[in-house]
C-alpha cells in the first residue's frame, strides 16, 4: 500500500486523516500477520565438486524466481547435502557458493504441497578474480519473468570497469538520445528508478549520473513495459529499474573512477563510492563530478504563406551556433541500522548541483517567396543557470518470517531550486551588412522552486498453495512556484516587458491505493492480477493575468499477467496494463524561453494527462531468444509540436495533447555466445504508428513504419583484455507532427585489468563515423519547417577505475526504495 502526505500534518485536517490512516493500516497489518502464520514444504539437494564429491559448508540461498530476492539460507553438511524447510508454495531458484569456487544457480522450480529434491549443483574452481569483482557463470544475460525482462549485469565479462550508462546503452530495447532521454522499445516516457526509488534528476542530469556510476554497483536491470500495480501508474513506456547489488562486504571498501574525454569540447567524469559495515550499522556515501562542454548547431528553414495552401510569401533560413558549458556535482550519504534480524531502518540524503552557461549566436536570413534576401537578423544570447536539489528519505522494513511476509514504509522530501539569468542582443542589417536601427536588448530573470512531500506503506503476504498478496497506500503533495521578469532596454533605461513577465503557481495532490494477487497453479501456469487507483487534484494559478484552472480526476489502472511454461524450451507471457503520463511541471509553466525574436519555447498550462492501454505477448525460447508482439493505444498523447504565427512570422515549440495514437510492434532479441571469447546480442524492433487529431484547429493524420535496433558484441581475451563493438539504428520515425529521418551510430571500446586486477583502464570511441545527427521536418496546417541538428557526438573517452577495501563476510544490505518516483520524473531543469 502506498500513502504520501505533507510532513507538516498539523496544518490541515486532511493531513491528520492521512496520518491516522497510516497508523491504522500498520496496526491492522500487524494483527493480521499474527493470525496468518503458515507452514511450508522442504527443498533438498546436494552440492558437489568437479570430482563428483560432496562439498561441505557450501553456502545455500533460495531466491524468489520473480525478483531474485533472498528468502532463506543454510549451509551443506559433510556430504554436501542441504535442506531448506518451511518454504511456502511458489517459484524459486537456489544459488550455491563456496570459497575459491564459482557460484552455481539451479534452474527455476516450483514448490507445491510436496517436498522437492533438486538435481545436484556442481561447483568448479574459480579461474579468475578481478579485485573485488568476481566473474561467475550460471545466470543467463537476459531472463524473462512474468512481469519484466531482467538483464544480469555480471553475466557479461566486458561490463567490468564500465559505467552504468555503458551497460544501459547495450541493453536490449533501450536507446538513449543526444540529450540523455531514455526510450524503451521505441517508446518515450520511461520512468527510470534505482532500487525502486527515483533518481531525483532531469533526463540530462540522470545521464551524467549514469556516466559516472560504475557498473560494478549494478546487479540487474529490470525492464517493465507493463509494471505491476505496486509501481506508480506513470510512464507511457513503462519502468526501467536499476537494482544495485544487495550483498556488500563487511568492513570498508570502495571504488574510485577518474575519466576524461574530448570531442568538440572537453569532458570529465569522476566518482567516488564508499561503503563501511560494522555491527548493526552500514554507512554508505558517493560523490560524482562531471564537466561537459557541448557545442551544437541547429538549422531551421521555415516557409510562410498568406493563405493556407497558397504560395510561399516569406522564407526564414536560420542557423544557430549553441554551446552548453555545464559542471555537475552530486552526492549521496546514508546509513542503515538493523534494529533486529527482522527489522531495519534507514536514512538517505541526496543532493545535486548543476551550475552552467548556455550561449547561442543565431543568424536569420529573411527572404521573399522567391528566395531573395530582404534583411538579416542576428541574435546573441547568454544564459547563466544554477540548478540544485536536495532530498531526504526515511525508510523502514520489517520481515515477519522467512516466508517473505514483509511490511515497509517510506517518507520523502524533495526540494528543487533554479535560477536563470538571460541576456539577448538583436541587431538588424541589410543583405549588404548595413546596420538598421534599433538594436533590441532583452534581459530576463526566471527563478523557480519545487517542493515535493511523499510517503507510502507496502505490505507483502505469501499464503499456502501458491498464493501471494501485495497491497499498499500512497499520497503526495507537490507545489511549484515559478517567477519570470523580462525587461527591455529603451532609451538607455530598463522597462518591464509586460507581454513576457509572469508568475505561475501550481499545486498537485495524488492519492493512491493498490492490490496485487499472484497464484502459482503448477509448474506450467502462473497468473498475476492487480489494480491501482489514483486520485489527482491539481490547481494552476497564473497570478500575473489571473488565469486559474482546477482539475480533479480518479482513474483505475488494472494489470494482468498470464505465464505458461510449455516445456524446458518454450515459455509464453501474455500481459495487459493501463498507464498515465502526467505533464512535466515545466511543460505546464507558460513562460517563454527565447532563441531569437522569431523562435522560442513556451509552456502550456492547459495540458491534460495522456492515458495508454498496452497488451503484449512474449515468447521465450531456451532463454536466449525472445519475441514480443505488442499493441498500444494512447489518448490525448503529449507531444512536442511546432506552432507558427503567420502575422508575426514567429515559430514556437510547445507541448500539446496532439492526437490519439495507435502503435503495433514486433520485437526480437537474441543473445548467444558464438565462442568462448565472443558474445553478440541483437535486438530488432519494427513499429507502426498512426496519429489522428486536431492541432490549432488543423486536422492531423500521419502514419508510418519504423525499424529500430541495437547490436552489442562483447569480447573477452587473455591477460585481462576485453573489448566491445556496439551500434544502434533508428529508421524513419513518425512522432506526432515531426517526421525524423534515419540515424544511428557505431561505438568501440577496449579495456585492460591492471594493478593485480584491482584496477581497470578503458578507452572508448563514440560515433567515430559521425552518423548520430538529427534531421526531419514538420508539415501540417500552416506549418512548414525543416530541421537539422548536429551535436558533439564524436568523442574519445579514457577512464581508470580502482577498487579497494576488504572483502570479508558477505551480508545483505538494506536499501529501501523511496516513494517519490513518479513526482521526480516530471521535474526538468528550469522548472
Amino acid at each position: 500500500m502506498v500513502l504520501t502526505f505533507d510532513l507538516n500534518i498539523s496544518k490541515t485536517s486532511t493531513k491528520k486523516t492521512a496520518m491516522r490512516t497510516i497508523i491504522t493500516t500498520l496496526l491492522l497489518i500487524a494483527l493480521f500477520q499474527r493470525s496468518s502464520a503458515q507452514q511450508g514444504g522442504t527443498v533438498s539437494g546436494q552440492v558437489i565438486g568437479e570430482a563428483g564429491k560432496g562439498i561441505e559448508k557450501a553456502s545455500i540461498i533460495i531466491l524468489n524466481a520473480k525478483d531474485s530476492s533472498e528468502i532463506k539460507g543454510t549451509s551443506t553438511g559433510s556430504d554436501g547435502a542441504f535442506h531448506l524447510r518451511g518454504i511456502v508454495p511458489g517459484q524459486y531458484l537456489v544459488v550455491a557458493s563456496a570459497v575459491g569456487m564459482s557460484k552455481q544457480y539451479s534452474a527455476p522450480f516450483s514448490v507445491g504441497a510436496k517436498d522437492l529434491n533438486l538435481e545436484p549443483l556442481k561447483l568448479i574452481t574459480q579461474a579468475k578474480t578481478l579485485g573485488e569483482v568476481t566473474i561467475t557463470s550460471g545466470k543467463p544475460m537476459v531472463e524473462q519473468k512474468i512481469d519484466r525482462m531482467v538483464v544480469n549485469v555480471d553475466a557479461s565479462p566486458t561490463n567490468v570497469g564500465t559505467t552504468v550508462m555503458d551497460v544501459l546503452q547495450k541493453t536490449p530495447g533501450v536507446s538513449v538520445d543526444k540529450d540523455g532521454n531514455i526510450s524503451l522499445k521505441g517508446k518515450s516516457g520511461v520512468l527510470v528508478m534505482m532500487d525502486g526509488k527515483p533518481t531525483y534528476l532531469s533526463s540530462a542530469d540522470l545521464a551524467n549520473l549514469l556516466k559516472n556510476m560504475p557498473s560494478s554497483e549494478l546487479e540487474q536491470i529490470e525492464l517493465m513495459t507493463n509494471p505491476p500495480a505496486k509501481y506508480d501508474a506513470a510512464g507511457n513506456a513503462g519502468v526501467i529499474n536499476l537494482k544495485t547489488k544487495k550483498n556488500k562486504a563487511r568492513g570498508f571498501n570502495g571504488t574510485v573512477t577518474l575519466g576524461g574525454g574530448e570531442g568538440k569540447g572537453p569532458k570529465a567524469n569522476n566518482s567516488l563510492n564508499l561503503n563501511y559495515r560494522t555491527g548493526k550499522f552500514n554507512f554508505f556515501a558517493s560523490y560524482n563530478e562531471s564537466y561537459n562542454r557541448h557545442p551544437q548547431t541547429l538549422d531551421l528553414t521555415r516557409k510562410f504563406r498568406d493563405t493556407l495552401g497558397g504560395p510561399v510569401s516569406a522564407i526564414f533560413q536560420q542557423q544557430s551556433q549553441m554551446n552548453n558549458d555545464y559542471s555537475d556535482q552530486g552526492f549521496k550519504i546514508g546509513t542503515d541500522y538493523s534494529v533486529s534480524k527482522k527489522t531495519t531502518i534507514g536514512v538517505v540524503f541526496t543532493g545535486y548541483f548543476n551550475p552552467g552557461y548556455f550561449d547561442d549566436l543565431s543568424k536569420t536570413n529573411i527572404q521573399d517567396g522567391q528566395g531573395h534576401t530582404d534583411s538579416v537578423t542576428a541574435t546573441s544570447g547568454h544564459t547563466k543557470q544554477d540548478w540544485q536539489n536536495f532530498g531526504t528519505n526515511l525508510n523502514f522494513r520489517h520481515s515477519f518470517d522467512t516466508s517473505g511476509q514483509e511490511l515497509s514504509a517510506d517518507l520523502d522530501y524533495l526540494g528543487y531550486g533554479s535560477s536563470n539569468y538571460q541576456m539577448y542582443y538583436t541587431n538588424y542589417t541589410t543583405p549588404d551588412g548595413l546596420l538598421l536601427p534599433p538594436v533590441d536588448t532583452l534581459r530576463g530573470v526566471t527563478p523557480g522552486h519545487i517542493r515535493i512531500y511523499t510517503g507510502k506503506v507496502d505490505y507483502v503476504k505469501p499464503f499456502k498453495r501458491g498464493w501471494k498478496l501485495e497491497a499498499g497506500l500512497k499520497a503526495s503533495t507537490v507545489k511549484t512556484d515559478n517567477d519570470a521578469e523580462y525587461d527591455n532596454r529603451t532609451a538607455g533605461k530598463w522597462m518591464v516587458d509586460t507581454t513576457k513577465t509572469n508568475h505561475f503557481v501550481y499545486t498537485e495532490n495524488i492519492y493512491a491505493a493498490y492490490g496485487n494477487l499472484t497464484k502459482v497453479f503448477n509448474k506450467r501456469w502462473t497468473v498475476q492480477a492487480g489494480l491501482r487507483l489514483e486520485s489527482t487534484q491539481s490547481k494552476g494559478n497564473l497570478e500575473t493575468t489571473g488565469q486559474k484552472f482546477d482539475r480533479n480526476y480518479t482513474q483505475a489502472f488494472p494489470t494482468t499477467y498470464i505465464q505458461y511454461t510449455m516445456d524446458d524450451r518454450n515459455q509464453f507471457v501474455l500481459d495487459y496494463g493501463r498507464r498515465i503520463q502526467r505533464p512535466d511541471y515545466s511543460d505546464l509553466n507558460p513562460f517563454k524561453y527565447f532563441l531569437d525574436p522569431y523562435t522560442y519555447q513556451e509552456g502550456n498550462p492547459y495540458l491534460k494527462p495522456q492515458f495508454s492501454n498496452n497488451i503484449e505477448l512474449t515468447h521465450t525460447y531456451r532463454g536466449f531468444l525472445s519475441t514480443t508482439l505488442n499493441y498500444t493505444q494512447v489518448t490525448d498523447i503529449i507531444q512536442q509540436v511546432l506552432l507558427q504565427n503567420d502575422a508575426t512570422h514567429t515559430t514556437f515549440v510547445q507541448q500539446g495533447n496532439v492526437a490519439r495514437q495507435e502503435n503495433i510492434g514486433l520485437a526480437v532479441n537474441v543473445g548467444l555466445p558464438v565462442t568462448k571469447w565472443w558474445t553478440p546480442n541483437l535486438y530488432v524492433s519494427g513499429q507502426y504508428n498512426d496519429y489522428k487529431g486536431i492541432i490549432n484547429t488543423y486536422p492531423l493524420e500521419v502514419f508510418g513504419y519504423s525499424l529500430t535496433g541495437n547490436i552489442n558484441n562483447s569480447f573477452t581475451f587473455k591477460h585481462g583484455w576485453t573489448g566491445d563493438i556496439n551500434g544502434w539504428y533508428q529508421g524513419r520515425q513518425v512522432s506526432g507532427t515531426i517526421i525524423a529521418n534515419p540515424m544511428g551510430a557505431i561505438n568501440f571500446g577496449v579495456g585492460k585489468q591492471v594493478l593485480k586486477n584491482a584496477g581497470t583502464l578503458r578507452l572508448n570511441l563514440q560515433d567515430p563515423f559521425n552518423l548520430g545527427h538529427f534531421s526531419g521536418y514538420s508539415r501540417y496546417g500552416n506549418v512548414d519547417v525543416t530541421l537539422v541538428n548536429h551535436w558533439d557526438n564524436r568523442v574519445v573517452n579514457v577512464s581508470f577505475t580502482y577498487r579497494f577495501g576488504k572483502n570479508q563476510q558477505l551480508i545483505r544490505e538494506h536499501r529501501q526504495s523511496s516513494s517519490a518516483s513518479e513526482e521526480q520524473s516530471r521535474v526538468k531543469k528550469g522548472n
